[in-house]
Formats: structure tokens, sequence, C-alpha cells
């Protein structure tokens, strides 16, 4: 029998492509906790749970299995963090009054002045 059941896992992620796709990533990292340890301060992070399994797949799965590794885009979850804090930083500035709108002086000294051809 496999431990944690397969089911379970699959209660934990949206697909079994992206449940082989993160307990391999979790793995890798794990394997490479394992082979840095001893040479310092590592940037890996260690396994999450406590387990008897010496496999890093194995462990990886029992991670996800407890909900300690979540699958997830880190690119689209800190755009929208982004687009957040654009919204409120205009919303301020729309109620201090110091909106995007140039004056014209402003507007004037911000070009930069045309070359001369003849030089």
């Amino acid at each position: 029998m496999i431990d944690p059941p397969i089911e379970s896992l699959l209660d934990k992620v949206d697909s079994k492509f992206t449940l082989v796709t993160l307990a391999s990533k979790r793995a890798r990292q794990i394997n490479s906790y394992f082979n840095q340890l001893g040479e310092g301060l590592g940037a890996i992070v260690p396994p999450q749970v406590a387990s008897v399994a010496r496999k890093p797949l194995s462990i990886a799965l029992e991670e996800i299995a407890a909900g300690k590794v979540r699958s997830g885009d880190p690119v689209a979850d800190g755009a929208g963090e982004q687009d957040e804090r654009a919204v409120v930083e205009g919303a301020v500035l729309d109620v201090v009054g110091g909106g995007s709108e140039l004056d014209a002086t402003d507007a004037d000294a911000a070009e930069p002045a045309p070359s001369d051809p003849e030089q």
C-alpha cells in the first residue's frame, strides 16, 4: 500500500499532473538539502514533516498530504499584490490632490530640447 493514499493527495491539488510536478520539484529540493548538509548554512528549506521515510519523493508526498506544500503560480500571486498596491497608491494620490496630470510648466520642463541639425 502507498502511504499517503493517492486519493488524499489528489484532494490537495487540482490534477494528477500538478501532483506529479509538485512532488518531483519538492523531492529535488529535499535531495539538495540532504546533499548540502555539513556545508554550512543552506538556502534550501528542510523537510517540513517528521518522517521515517528515507526517499525524498516519499517525504515530498507526505508534505503534500500534510498541507505543508501547495502548488501555485508565484508570478501570478505577486502580480495581484502589485496591482492591489497600485490601486491603493492611486487612491491616495487622488485624495491628497497629487494626481497624475502634469501642469503646463512641468510638461515643458520634461521635454528635451530639440537638437540643432546644422552642427
